[in-house]
């Protein structure tokens, strides 16, 4: 869903009425110059090598945690391995719907590319594209904040976690997940609040430049408090994990007892290891929603 997003927000504008997209323009840009459509032909190309992109690192992702099941399934970390394969699942899903939605979109243009007017999406189309962008993007930051509270949970509270973070809570968390992610997404469908073309008119969000109703003012804050809280956890319950890690590097480097590791079946050493590996692969997770979800987050409020 990068693809989506690869605008800057410095300045909003509203063309004139016969192109009634929201767009973006420079300083020194009027709200009466050459529609976008004529002046900034859309990327095809790039859109398409975007959604291929994104498309195989998920499935290269997936093939890497089948592999980490077939590992880990014995030493009780499926409640991480599950929330990991949901979240890869749903931006798969994420990539593919919206990409193609958006493809359909810029062939749309290619096709009317040289009319004087822009031929905006048809609004139930929009809508369902709409609703595509809040499902699709809020998920993953759901589950992305999910997976850190339950690896902060492990690795700061062993002993508890078993009892806590059990399989059935952990399926109950990512039907909670859906159904909040789902609602939002379907309020402007039953016309609470709407869904708008965004520059280049490739792609269809909440409003959240030009004036705004209440409600289409109310879902546009609500979707990015929502996310900014998911990232925050992420962040906060990583740094929490990363920290009692290295305190526990440092105590295994000053207190080292070799002769109980070759003979135990679940060494300390082989968990420690397997905690580092998990939380390298979330941190990175967090890292890439924090840079490419903060900036329009942010820039929404």
């Amino acid at each position: 869903m990068d693809i989506l997003f690869t605008a800057s927000f410095p300045v909003s504008c509203q063309n004139s009425s016969d192109y009634n997209l929201t767009t973006l323009c420079p300083d020194n840009q009027t709200t009466n110059s050459t529609p976008p459509s004529l002046a900034n032909p859309p990327a095809f190309g790039m859109s398409y090598f975007t959604m291929t992109l994104g498309a195989i690192s998920n499935l290269t992702a997936l093939a890497i945690l089948a592999h980490s099941y077939a590992r880990f399934r014995r030493w009780a970390k499926v409640p991480f391995l599950l929330l990991a394969s949901v979240l890869i699942l749903s931006d798969l899903a994420g990539h593919v719907i919206t990409g193609a939605l958006a493809l359909h979109l810029h062939l749309g243009r290619l096709k009317h590319h040289g009319a004087a007017v822009a031929v905006e999406p048809p609004q139930v189309y929009c809508k369902l594209f709409g609703g595509c962008m809040v499902f699709f993007g809020l998920s993953p930051l759901f589950l992305g904040s999910a997976m850190a509270v339950e690896r902060c949970i492990g690795i700061t509270q062993p002993l508890l976690h078993p009892a806590v973070v059990t399989m059935t809570r952990v399926r109950l968390t990512v039907l909670l997940i859906t159904f909040s992610a789902l609602t939002l997404a379907g309020l402007p469908l039953l016309n609470v609040g709407n869904y708008k073309p965004q520059f280049p008119g490739t792609w269809c969000f909440l409003p959240v430049n030009g004036p705004l109703s209440i409600a289409d003012a109310s879902l546009a804050l609500f979707f990015s408090t929502l996310g900014l809280v998911a990232l925050t956890v992420s962040v906060v319950s990583n740094t929490i994990s990363g920290l009692k890690l290295l305190q526990a590097r440092f105590k295994d480097r000053c207190v080292k007892s070799s002769t109980a590791r070759r003979h135990a079946s679940l060494s300390p050493s082989s968990l420690h290891s397997l905690d580092v590996e998990m939380m390298t692969q979330l941190a990175t997770i967090t890292v890439v929603s924090c840079v490419c979800w903060s900036p329009f987050l942010v820039s929404a409020l």
